[in-house]
Protein backbone atom coordinates (compact mmCIF):
# COMPACT_ATOMS: atom_id res chain seq x y z
CA UNK A 1 0.00 0.00 0.00
CA UNK A 2 0.86 3.52 -0.95
CA UNK A 3 1.84 5.90 2.22
CA UNK A 4 -0.02 9.28 2.90
CA UNK A 5 0.60 12.07 0.82
CA UNK A 6 3.18 14.25 1.99
CA UNK A 7 3.01 18.20 1.61
CA UNK A 8 5.57 18.52 -0.80
CA UNK A 9 3.83 15.93 -2.83
CA UNK A 10 1.19 17.47 -2.68
CA UNK A 11 2.54 21.15 -3.68
CA UNK A 12 3.81 19.71 -6.86
CA UNK A 13 0.79 18.21 -8.20
CA UNK A 14 -0.94 21.67 -7.15
CA UNK A 15 1.39 23.44 -9.06
CA UNK A 16 1.48 21.43 -12.38
CA UNK A 17 -2.41 21.55 -12.86
CA UNK A 18 -1.89 25.04 -12.09
CA UNK A 19 0.97 25.76 -14.43
CA UNK A 20 4.20 27.83 -14.28
CA UNK A 21 3.53 31.16 -13.00
CA UNK A 22 4.08 33.26 -16.13
CA UNK A 23 1.49 30.85 -18.16
CA UNK A 24 -1.08 32.13 -15.36
CA UNK A 25 -0.17 35.73 -16.24
CA UNK A 26 -0.26 35.68 -19.70
CA UNK A 27 -3.90 33.75 -19.12
CA UNK A 28 -4.94 36.55 -17.14
CA UNK A 29 -3.75 39.58 -19.23
CA UNK A 30 -5.42 37.58 -22.26
CA UNK A 31 -9.13 37.58 -20.28
CA UNK A 32 -8.68 41.20 -18.95
CA UNK A 33 -7.78 42.05 -22.81
CA UNK A 34 -11.04 40.15 -24.21
CA UNK A 35 -13.21 41.93 -21.52
CA UNK A 36 -11.47 45.67 -22.63
CA UNK A 37 -12.51 44.47 -25.85
CA UNK A 38 -15.85 43.38 -25.42
CA UNK A 39 -16.92 46.30 -23.16
CA UNK A 40 -15.82 48.50 -26.06
CA UNK A 41 -17.38 47.14 -28.44
CA UNK A 42 -20.58 47.23 -26.78
CA UNK A 43 -20.18 50.89 -25.92
CA UNK A 44 -19.31 51.48 -29.44
CA UNK A 45 -22.72 50.03 -30.38
CA UNK A 46 -24.58 51.81 -28.08
CA UNK A 47 -23.16 54.71 -28.96
CA UNK A 48 -24.05 54.69 -32.54
CA UNK A 49 -27.37 53.11 -32.38
CA UNK A 50 -28.02 56.20 -30.47
CA UNK A 51 -26.09 58.46 -32.31
CA UNK A 52 -28.05 57.21 -35.94
CA UNK A 53 -31.46 56.74 -33.59
CA UNK A 54 -31.56 58.43 -30.83
CA UNK A 55 -29.43 62.11 -31.06
CA UNK A 56 -30.91 64.93 -32.90
CA UNK A 57 -28.36 66.00 -35.14
CA UNK A 58 -28.77 63.20 -37.80
CA UNK A 59 -32.69 63.42 -38.35
CA UNK A 60 -34.14 64.75 -41.61
CA UNK A 61 -34.64 68.38 -41.55
CA UNK A 62 -35.11 69.36 -44.92
CA UNK A 63 -36.01 67.83 -48.67
CA UNK A 64 -34.83 69.11 -52.23
CA UNK A 65 -36.34 68.56 -55.25
CA UNK A 66 -35.20 68.18 -58.84
CA UNK A 67 -36.02 67.00 -62.41
CA UNK A 68 -39.13 68.89 -62.21
CA UNK A 69 -40.51 70.16 -65.39
CA UNK A 70 -44.48 70.07 -65.88
CA UNK A 71 -45.23 69.15 -62.04
CA UNK A 72 -43.79 71.57 -59.04
CA UNK A 73 -41.96 70.97 -56.31
CA UNK A 74 -44.37 71.46 -54.03
CA UNK A 75 -46.63 68.35 -56.08
CA UNK A 76 -43.62 65.88 -55.36
CA UNK A 77 -42.89 67.11 -52.16
CA UNK A 78 -46.86 66.52 -50.84
CA UNK A 79 -46.86 63.15 -52.60
CA UNK A 80 -43.46 62.06 -51.15
CA UNK A 81 -44.70 62.60 -47.75
CA UNK A 82 -41.34 62.47 -46.20
CA UNK A 83 -41.16 62.11 -42.42
CA UNK A 84 -39.87 65.18 -41.31
CA UNK A 85 -37.93 64.97 -38.17
CA UNK A 86 -37.39 61.02 -38.52
CA UNK A 87 -34.01 59.57 -37.85
CA UNK A 88 -32.64 59.79 -41.38
CA UNK A 89 -31.44 55.98 -41.05
CA UNK A 90 -34.67 54.79 -40.30
CA UNK A 91 -36.19 56.71 -43.67
CA UNK A 92 -38.26 54.31 -46.21
CA UNK A 93 -36.54 55.33 -49.37
CA UNK A 94 -38.36 52.79 -51.13
CA UNK A 95 -41.59 53.29 -50.15
CA UNK A 96 -40.95 56.73 -50.61
CA UNK A 97 -40.51 56.00 -54.46
CA UNK A 98 -43.27 53.61 -54.52
CA UNK A 99 -45.50 56.59 -53.32
CA UNK A 100 -44.57 59.17 -55.58
CA UNK A 101 -45.03 56.72 -58.29
CA UNK A 102 -48.24 55.67 -57.07
CA UNK A 103 -49.47 59.33 -56.64
CA UNK A 104 -47.99 61.03 -59.40
CA UNK A 105 -47.83 59.08 -62.44
CA UNK A 106 -46.16 61.46 -64.95
CA UNK A 107 -43.07 60.61 -63.03
CA UNK A 108 -41.35 57.97 -64.94
CA UNK A 109 -38.00 57.58 -62.70
CA UNK A 110 -37.45 58.77 -59.40
CA UNK A 111 -34.36 58.41 -56.75
CA UNK A 112 -34.57 58.69 -53.18
CA UNK A 113 -31.10 59.57 -52.09
CA UNK A 114 -30.16 60.39 -47.87
CA UNK A 115 -28.14 63.59 -48.04
CA UNK A 116 -26.14 63.44 -44.70
CA UNK A 117 -26.30 64.56 -42.02
CA UNK A 118 -29.69 66.24 -42.49
CA UNK A 119 -31.25 65.71 -45.80
CA UNK A 120 -33.24 63.84 -48.36
CA UNK A 121 -33.02 64.28 -52.06
CA UNK A 122 -35.58 63.67 -54.92
CA UNK A 123 -34.19 63.10 -58.02
CA UNK A 124 -37.31 63.27 -60.86
CA UNK A 125 -37.41 61.99 -64.23
CA UNK A 126 -41.15 62.95 -65.80
CA UNK A 127 -42.52 61.02 -68.70
CA UNK A 128 -42.53 63.04 -72.04
CA UNK A 129 -45.65 62.24 -74.41
CA UNK A 130 -45.39 60.94 -77.81
CA UNK A 131 -48.78 60.82 -78.95
CA UNK A 132 -52.10 62.00 -77.56
CA UNK A 133 -55.46 60.96 -77.81
CA UNK A 134 -58.06 63.40 -77.83
CA UNK A 135 -61.66 62.76 -76.16
CA UNK A 136 -64.33 65.24 -75.21
CA UNK A 137 -62.13 68.55 -75.48
CA UNK A 138 -59.22 67.14 -73.49
CA UNK A 139 -55.99 64.96 -74.20
CA UNK A 140 -54.60 61.97 -72.89
CA UNK A 141 -50.32 61.76 -72.99
CA UNK A 142 -49.35 58.49 -73.82
CA UNK A 143 -44.96 58.74 -73.30
CA UNK A 144 -42.60 56.03 -75.35
CA UNK A 145 -43.17 53.11 -73.32
CA UNK A 146 -47.13 53.49 -74.26
CA UNK A 147 -48.05 54.71 -70.90
CA UNK A 148 -51.62 56.69 -70.60
CA UNK A 149 -49.84 58.78 -67.31
CA UNK A 150 -52.10 62.37 -68.00
CA UNK A 151 -55.23 63.88 -69.21
CA UNK A 152 -54.44 67.90 -69.87
CA UNK A 153 -56.69 70.28 -70.90
CA UNK A 154 -54.54 71.77 -73.57
CA UNK A 155 -52.34 69.66 -76.14
CA UNK A 156 -48.69 70.38 -75.65
CA UNK A 157 -46.96 71.43 -78.52
CA UNK A 158 -45.19 69.64 -80.96
CA UNK A 159 -47.02 66.28 -80.11
CA UNK A 160 -48.94 64.45 -82.59
CA UNK A 161 -52.39 63.34 -82.02
CA UNK A 162 -52.97 59.69 -82.74
CA UNK A 163 -56.48 59.71 -84.67
CA UNK A 164 -57.89 55.92 -84.56
CA UNK A 165 -60.16 54.95 -87.95
CA UNK A 166 -59.91 51.93 -89.10
CA UNK A 167 -60.76 51.44 -92.33
CA UNK A 168 -64.02 49.35 -93.14
CA UNK A 169 -62.27 46.76 -95.36
CA UNK A 170 -61.93 43.15 -93.95
CA UNK A 171 -58.54 43.06 -93.80
CA UNK A 172 -58.56 46.22 -91.65
CA UNK A 173 -61.47 44.72 -89.39
CA UNK A 174 -59.29 41.17 -89.59
CA UNK A 175 -56.60 43.46 -88.47
CA UNK A 176 -58.46 45.42 -85.70
CA UNK A 177 -60.40 42.34 -84.08
CA UNK A 178 -56.80 39.92 -84.25
CA UNK A 179 -54.68 43.03 -82.43
CA UNK A 180 -56.91 45.17 -80.78
CA UNK A 181 -56.74 48.72 -79.80
CA UNK A 182 -54.26 48.21 -77.23
CA UNK A 183 -51.44 46.82 -79.34
CA UNK A 184 -52.58 49.55 -82.56
CA UNK A 185 -52.14 52.03 -79.98
CA UNK A 186 -48.54 50.93 -79.17
CA UNK A 187 -47.74 50.22 -83.11
CA UNK A 188 -48.73 54.06 -83.10
CA UNK A 189 -46.14 54.65 -80.46
CA UNK A 190 -43.32 52.68 -82.18
CA UNK A 191 -43.81 54.97 -85.50
CA UNK A 192 -44.09 58.22 -83.03
CA UNK A 193 -40.71 57.34 -81.34
CA UNK A 194 -39.23 56.33 -85.10
CA UNK A 195 -40.18 59.51 -86.81
CA UNK A 196 -36.77 62.12 -87.25
CA UNK A 197 -36.57 64.96 -84.89
CA UNK A 198 -36.36 66.94 -88.02
CA UNK A 199 -40.48 65.83 -89.35
CA UNK A 200 -41.69 65.28 -85.94
CA UNK A 201 -42.69 68.94 -84.91
CA UNK A 202 -44.08 69.21 -88.44
CA UNK A 203 -46.28 66.27 -87.49
CA UNK A 204 -49.61 67.08 -86.71
CA UNK A 205 -51.48 63.64 -86.52
CA UNK A 206 -50.65 60.05 -86.40
CA UNK A 207 -53.75 58.15 -88.36
CA UNK A 208 -53.81 54.62 -87.97
CA UNK A 209 -56.14 52.53 -90.15
CA UNK A 210 -54.76 49.02 -89.91
CA UNK A 211 -52.08 47.10 -88.17
CA UNK A 212 -49.78 47.99 -91.41
CA UNK A 213 -51.69 51.00 -92.69
CA UNK A 214 -50.46 54.03 -90.54
CA UNK A 215 -50.11 57.48 -91.98
CA UNK A 216 -48.94 60.66 -91.27
CA UNK A 217 -50.16 64.26 -91.77
CA UNK A 218 -47.68 66.90 -91.40
CA UNK A 219 -47.98 70.72 -91.98
CA UNK A 220 -49.27 72.31 -95.04
CA UNK A 221 -51.37 69.07 -95.71
CA UNK A 222 -48.28 66.49 -96.80
CA UNK A 223 -48.91 63.08 -96.09
CA UNK A 224 -46.54 60.79 -95.49
CA UNK A 225 -47.71 56.93 -96.02
CA UNK A 226 -45.54 54.89 -93.10
CA UNK A 227 -47.09 51.12 -93.28
CA UNK A 228 -46.38 49.00 -90.45
CA UNK A 229 -44.12 50.27 -87.65
CA UNK A 230 -41.53 47.54 -88.38
CA UNK A 231 -37.83 48.91 -90.08
CA UNK A 232 -38.45 52.39 -88.54
CA UNK A 233 -34.97 53.45 -88.55
CA UNK A 234 -35.01 52.93 -92.07
CA UNK A 235 -37.99 54.52 -93.13
CA UNK A 236 -37.19 57.46 -91.21
CA UNK A 237 -33.72 57.67 -92.82
CA UNK A 238 -35.64 57.06 -96.10
CA UNK A 239 -38.14 59.95 -95.45
CA UNK A 240 -35.68 62.21 -94.40
CA UNK A 241 -33.84 61.79 -97.63
CA UNK A 242 -36.98 62.18 -99.82
CA UNK A 243 -38.46 65.61 -97.98
CA UNK A 244 -35.20 67.10 -99.38
CA UNK A 245 -35.15 65.47 -102.76
CA UNK A 246 -38.93 66.49 -103.12
CA UNK A 247 -39.80 69.30 -101.07
CA UNK A 248 -42.32 70.40 -103.48
CA UNK A 249 -44.61 66.81 -103.15
CA UNK A 250 -47.19 66.74 -101.16
CA UNK A 251 -47.66 62.69 -100.72
CA UNK A 252 -44.69 60.15 -99.81
CA UNK A 253 -44.76 56.96 -99.31
CA UNK A 254 -41.87 55.37 -97.04
CA UNK A 255 -44.25 52.12 -96.29
CA UNK A 256 -41.40 49.92 -98.64
CA UNK A 257 -37.90 52.46 -97.63
CA UNK A 258 -36.20 50.18 -100.43
CA UNK A 259 -39.00 51.48 -102.82
CA UNK A 260 -39.84 55.08 -101.70
CA UNK A 261 -42.80 57.34 -104.09
CA UNK A 262 -43.25 60.81 -103.93
CA UNK A 263 -45.72 62.88 -106.00
CA UNK A 264 -47.47 66.69 -106.11
CA UNK A 265 -50.97 65.55 -105.04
Amino acid sequence: MAGPTTTAERGERQQESSGPPLVRRLRNRRFRRMVILVLAVVLLCSGSAWLLYGSPWLRVRHVSVSGTAVLTPEDVLEAADVPVGAPLVSVDTDGIEARLRRRLPRIDTVDVVRSWPRGIGLKVTERTPVLLIEKGGNFTEVDRKGVRFATVSQAPKGVPELELSPARSGSATASLRRFGTDRLVREAVDVARAIPAAVRQDTRTLKVRSYDDISLELSGGRVVEWGSSENGAAKARTLTALLKAASGARHFDVSVPTAPASAAS
